[in-house]
């Protein structure tokens, strides 16, 4: 059995409601259609998810929904009629909107298994309120409580993984292998699945699975309401995207998708921004399978305002990170070998999402992750407003000072806002993968190879012909990425030319210096945090953005021999508390995390994938005193987001926005009357 600190049990959480009223009203009468549709093309793609995430989750929604249906959404009523208590309809609800929240019974955000807060007898009585519902409790028998597996990973006696389905269990060398024959035959990984089969030969035959509506049994209707282009009047750049869309996910073409996003990426500050396909692949235990995640989101045009700004001047930025640093104007306009030589400025947009179907709601993204797109193509970036503005006050002012807490909380959603749009921009957004194209040619001077900074020395890695990041460094790309992008955004933060283009300087309310602050010791808080996401039962971590923080933590605490930021622990009230030396941001922590930007970043840029895993695993090891941390900070009860988000309806001609009350019941009314 596992331990309490394994089995999520509680599940309180805050309820957020993505409000979009205020954008969409802005909207013509054509663009609110086509919203509409693209929004029903996002809901329709939740099933996807969910079977990307456990066999059972399809049957829990069901179940859900259901009961829902059954008693027309009057709980008391369904609490009446199958006889069981208020506390355990709520619990039932508590559940359900957690689970409605993440697309699956694992979390999003951490990939663990969480279980509902009642009894096994009082969820079979409130599945006998109709037939359909005993029908699916009884498909769903105990697995809906049956730890392990205590979370997503690869295949094992404690983890599971839809990505490897069959009752055949698959190792990671057998999916490496796998992955690199596909490799070799030019076909991309990220919608395909590996199934290993039962075979009486000494061979073993593995199938490869790829989405696409071509053999599904339940195929699932992309777009509706006929022919879209009558009802939605898309610009040609959308109708191009729209088209390689259609043909991608019917005969599972991931050049067809590719061709997509490079019509998408041309498609500049469009007032309706979609994305839809395998887009991250977060949750793929080997780091090259993408999950399905859509959003469809209302570009907000004053904010937008200050990002292109941004943009306009990216170049001056790079030229400040570390890599760049000391190269005369002459190599590479002085941005040096380890960055592009063109950084065309994206399209980078304030939306307020409308519909954002995904197991997690992030508060932006940097698409698209095809690397040959971005550095030939372009990219584009998406900061999420109306999530970014809903931060709740988490329990993590427990771990501050309590002299701390008021200003830790006034200037948090500042500082989190431009520290992610600097992540975005400038984190993701940069970088040159030395590469060989083809036999014998090279996209960098191979007679004289560029010096690596971190050994004084040629380079001896780069990427073959037909490797990719993600292929290379497999299970580490993600979380490596994000790494990387979280130091570049917390050292920029220290930049006062930068903040000032968003109006914070000395003399503003919102002083740069405190931003700057508040960053540097959020780096602390959300570094003990991100131990609850590291799992004792199988040594992983759960989510690569919490091993990025935890790898960032560790790094400051050894900035300044110990000095710059520590971690005190009250033993009588069980109580951390972090603290870092505003004096030394300049001349310690900056630097420890210049320095560890510049490491992630060389070891992508060459390919070396042997030396980077030794040093990343060391750094991101959960051992001594971090065990202790892990416990304590486990022990402090935390409150999980869950969003509800509208519906939009066509009636007479006309969309209309269907708004819910940000409750668990309003989170199931939601789900229920969008007919997924």
């Amino acid at each position: 059995m596992a331990s309490n600190s394994s089995i999520v049990k509680s599940l309180s959480c805050y309820i957020c409601y993505l409000d979009a009223s205020r954008a969409f009203e802005r909207l013509s009468t054509q663009e609110k259609l086509y919203a509409h549709y693209m929004a029903r093309a996002a809901w329709n793609g939740s099933r996807i998810i969910m079977r990307q995430v456990s066999p059972e989750s399809q049957y829990i929604f069901d179940f859900i929904l259901e009961t829902y249906r059954a008693c027309d959404g009057n709980w008391e009523l369904l609490a009446e009629s199958v006889s069981v208590g208020d506390e355990a309809v709520e619990g039932f609800l508590d559940y359900a909107a957690v689970f409605l929240a993440n697309l699956g019974n694992y979390y999003g955000k951490g990939d663990q298994k969480f279980v509902p807060a009642i009894s096994l007898g009082d969820l079979k009585k409130i599945g006998s309120i109709s037939n359909r519902a005993k029908e699916l409790h009884q498909i769903l028998g105990a697995s809906i409580y049956q730890i392990p597996p205590y979370n997503l990973g690869f295949p094992s006696d404690t983890a599971q993984s839809a990505y490897y389905p069959g009752d055949q269990q698959i190792s990671k060398d057998e999916i490496g292998k796998v992955s690199r024959i596909l490799e070799q035959k030019g076909i991309f990984p990220e919608n395909t699945r590996i199934q290993k089969l039962p075979n009486d030969s000494k061979k073993i035959i593995f199938h490869v699975l790829k989405a696409s509506v071509g053999k599904d049994e339940n195929p699932i209707p992309l777009f509706l309401g006929g022919d879209f282009e009558v009802y939605l009047l898309p610009t040609t750049l959308q109708k191009q995207t729209i088209s390689k869309y259609i043909q991608s996910f019917t005969t599972g073409s991931m050049d067809a998708y590719k061709d997509s996003q490079i019509s998408w990426v041309q498609d500049k500050k469009p007032a309706v921004e979609t994305v839809i396909g395998f887009v991250e692949p977060y949750r793929d235990p080997y780091g090259i399978r993408a999950e399905f995640e859509s959003l469809v989101g209302i570009v907000d045009p004053d904010e937008t305002k200050v990002l292109t700004t941004l943009t306009a001047e990216s170049t001056k930025f790079i030229r400040r990170l570390p890599w760049t640093i000391g190269y005369s104007e002459d190599e590479n306009k002085g941005k040096g070998p380890f960055e592009k030589d063109l950084f065309e400025p994206p399209d980078f947009t304030s939306l307020q999402v409308l519909a954002y179907c995904s197991s997690i709601i992030f508060l932006g993204i940097n698409l698209p992750n095809f690397n040959d797109i971005r550095q030939d193509e372009g990219f584009k970036n998406v900061l999420i407003s109306n999530r970014q503005k809903l931060i709740p006050n988490p329990p993590s002012v427990s771990l501050l000072e309590r002299c701390e807490i008021e200003a830790f909380d006034a200037h948090k959603i500042a500082a989190w806002r431009i520290q992610i749009i600097i992540h975005e921009l400038f984190g993701h957004g940069t970088s040159k993968l030395l590469t060989e194209t083809a036999p014998g040619q090279y996209n960098f001077d191979f007679e004289h190879p560029p010096i690596s900074p971190l050994t004084g020395q040629p380079i001896t890695t780069w990427y073959r012909p037909g490797q990719t990041w993600t292929g290379v460094f497999g299970g580490l790309a993600t979380t490596l990425d994000e790494c990387r992008a979280e130091c570049v955004g917390s050292y920029l933060m220290a930049d006062k030319d930068l903040l000032a283009i968003f109006g914070c300087t000395d003399e503003s309310e919102i002083k740069a210096e405190e931003l700057t602050y508040n960053i540097y010791l959020s780096l602390g808080v959300i570094g003990l945090q991100s131990l609850k996401n590291y799992v004792i039962e199988t040594k992983k971590w759960g989510q690569a953005h919490d091993r990025a923080h935890f790898a960032m933590f560790r790094t400051l605490l050894a900035a300044d021999n110990g000095n710059f930021m520590t971690v005190s622990h009250d033993v009588e009230t069980e109580r951390l508390t972090v603290r870092i030396d505003r004096s030394k941001i300049l001349s310690h922590g900056r630097p420890a995390i210049g320095e560890l930007a510049m490491e992630l970043h060389i070891y992508r840029c060459t390919a070396d994938v042997d030396q980077c895993r030794e040093f990343y695993e060391e750094l991101t090891r959960v051992d001594g005193i971090f065990l202790t941390y892990r416990d304590l900070v486990l022990k402090k009860k935390s409150l999980r987001d869950s969003f509800v988000q509208a519906n939009t309806v066509v009636v007479d001609g006309i969309v209309e926005l269907r708004e819910y009350e940000p409750t668990t019941r309003g989170v199931v009314r939601s789900w229920a009357e969008r007919g997924v």
